[in-house]
């Protein structure tokens, strides 16, 4: 039977539960960041690469996923 909350967890091979941890976890990180590029953009010499390495980190993280899944 179809079931919206595992269709798209199941699809790249996690538990409904595994797939809400590391997305919260993304969730948490993007918040960090954001708050990094904020704080940047009121004091230019703070965090000048915090935001856009962390995003790379992320974005080399889930490439990583989508091949191992």
């Amino acid at each position: 039977m179809y079931n919206p909350f595992t269709k798209h967890p199941n699809e790249v091979d996690e538990t409904y539960f595994q797939h809400m941890r590391c997305a919260l976890g993304f969730h948490f990180t993007l918040l960090r960041l954001s708050l990094c590029a904020l704080v940047h953009a009121v004091f230019p010499f703070l965090c000048e690469t915090t935001a856009s390495d962390g995003i790379k980190q992320l974005n080399d993280c889930m490439q990583n996923r989508r091949k191992n899944g």
